[in-house]
């Protein structure tokens, strides 16, 4: 892992689309009318949980690089899958599973192996792409 984070030219709108991206997992996850997608496969709840909590921890994997910067986010989205799904529990219409917290750690340590690969650059890649 390298010691300094990446030169980002648009770190704002990366930062902002991935608090945009918690704000949406927050309230995906405590609204009384969860929404519903039938995907046909098998466990696709505890899927769609992996997917979800992979795609934020990648996310801010592509901004922060330093170690202690990873292991704070990477903390902070396992507490934060586990406390969303324990306030589940207060909603009548919802409830609280072990199994989704099981599946939304699962998601941030697939995060955790991809941000060990040259794919932890891709926005960096994606800049230099639009930039010419």
């Amino acid at each position: 892992m390298e010691p300094v984070n990446p030169e980002l030219r648009y770190r704002k709108l990366w930062l902002a689309i991935g608090y945009f991206l918690i704000a949406l997992v927050i309230f995906l996850s405590l609204t009384s009318k969860p929404v519903q997608i039938d995907t046909g496969l098998p466990y696709q709840d505890k899927l769609l949980h992996a997917l979800a909590y992979f795609v934020l921890t990648s996310w801010f994997m592509q901004i922060y690089h330093s170690r202690h910067q990873v292991i704070g986010w990477l903390m902070f989205f396992l507490c934060f899958g586990l406390l969303l799904e324990y306030l589940q529990g207060f909603d009548p219409k919802r409830y609280s599973e072990v199994g989704d917290m099981v599946a939304n750690a699962l998601g941030v340590a697939a995060a955790l192996v991809l941000s060990r690969t040259r794919v932890r650059f891709m926005l960096v890649r994606f800049e230099r792409y639009i930039t010419g």
